[in-house]
């Protein structure tokens, strides 16, 4: 009777709002989740915390005449992460390549509740993904691709495209920053960061792998893709100037020849090794190197290397990278050479600095690692997310208050 005339009546029940769907990103990598360990795994680990995480990989080539697919499993050690892999059929043209990848691609997506995330590290994807509707769209540039080896001629074109589509543009290095920073409303700086914990075991003594074991000392050591940007002459000089040193190369060797490697007695390669071991290859070193060719497609990198590296509790010695020399390059523990004479001097002091692994070079270091975490990267990251998605969905209630 009371509602016949709107009188409102208080009620003890609380009846339980709905769980909202669960966000999902969706990431599209030019990278494999097992190739190496670096900025998209350890921002995607960290997502699949808070929300269902797709890392969707570049394809796999099948048999020509099989019928294309997406595989999909689990990430190995990261069971929240989904890796989907597609699978296409040897003597594809590229548009029908393309289309075929569009295809899967949606019915992929179609099967997602909840809002999504796009979120890029190449814009080479977009042509086969730029019409699935997402609530939020990341482009995360952690290099600029155009000055790889290789690099596809349309990858500019299609980089502007993702940068005048994306809600967000998230930028690895300050020199990344300073070219993108013009080109887009919502441009953030998200240093590429350091697991201190997981490194600081190779200040502990971890076991020396049984690959560099035997080796003599003094050892310097590098880890990391060996590709163009790598200064394989640097390295013969240093190897020809030094017979004494022994240097451990740790990492695939990429869109380079293996016959044009330096060899030598003191050299050498180890190849690939997982995340979990580089800590054990770095303990057994005595100086850690970053001897990277400067050229069109080192001008923009900010290598993870240099804070893993300190938080390993090495020396570094490096060539003059823009972002080393800016954020690093001020450390006594981090020496900067510019030829190979220069480069064995500086290794020559952090031989030196290695001697004293507990001394003011490293708690200076150290005091610098302690502002930096992927934890915190990954929380800043998610919190510019999460605004784009409240203001978005504010949006909508206030549409339908507005209705009715």
């Amino acid at each position: 009777m009371l509602t016949g005339v709107r009188v409102p009546v208080e009620s003890l029940t609380r009846v339980a709002a709905p769980d909202p769907e669960p966000v999902t990103l969706l990431c599209f990598s030019h990278l494999r989740w097992n190739f190496v360990f670096q900025r998209p795994q350890h921002l995607m680990s960290r997502f699949a915390e808070e929300m269902k995480v797709i890392y969707w990989e570049e394809p796999i080539v099948i048999a020509p005449g099989e019928t294309a697919f997406v595989q999909v499993r689990q990430a190995e050690d990261f069971p929240d992460v989904t890796v989907a892999v597609p699978h296409l059929p040897e003597g594809l043209s590229m548009p029908e390549a393309e289309a075929t990848l569009t295809r899967l691609a949606t019915n992929y997506a179609a099967s997602l509740k909840g809002a999504l995330v796009k979120w890029y590290y190449t814009p080479m994807m977009l042509p086969f993904s730029r019409q699935i509707e997402a609530d939020t769209i990341v482009y995360d540039c952690m290099d600029e691709l155009s000055q790889f080896k290789f690099a596809p001629p349309m990858l500019l074109e299609l980089e502007q495209e993702l940068i005048d589509s994306a809600d967000l543009v998230f930028t690895g290095g300050s020199s990344l920053f300073e070219a993108k920073k013009d080109r887009h409303s919502s441009v953030h700086l998200f240093p590429s960061s350091v697991d201190r914990d997981h490194f600081a075991l190779a200040r502990s003594g971890a076991t020396d792998p049984q690959d560099q074991a035997n080796l003599a000392r003094p050892r310097l050591g590098f880890y990391g893709v060996i590709d163009e940007r790598f200064d394989i002459d640097l390295l013969r000089q240093m190897a020809d100037a030094r017979p004494n040193w022994q240097f451990v190369m740790v990492g695939p060797v990429v869109k380079i020849s293996d016959e044009d490697l330096p060899r030598a007695a003191n050299i050498h390669y180890v190849g690939g090794k997982t995340y979990e071991q580089l800590p054990h290859y770095l303990s057994g070193w005595d100086v850690a190197l970053m001897p990277f060719a400067i050229n069109e497609a080192t001008r923009f990198i900010s290598p993870t290397k240099t804070p893993e590296y300190l938080a390993g509790g090495k020396p570094v010695v490096s060539t003059p990278i823009r972002d080393v020399v800016r954020h690093y390059g001020h450390l006594q523990g981090v020496q900067i050479a510019y030829d190979a004479d220069g480069f064995v001097a500086a290794c020559e002091k952090a031989l030196e600095l290695a001697k004293d692994p507990k001394g003011q070079w490293l708690a200076e270091a150290d005091l610098l690692l302690s502002a930096t975490s992927w934890d915190t990267t990954q929380a800043r990251m998610s919190g510019l997310i999460h605004d784009v998605l409240g203001e978005r969905t504010g949006v909508q209630q206030n549409m339908l208050v507005a209705a009715e």
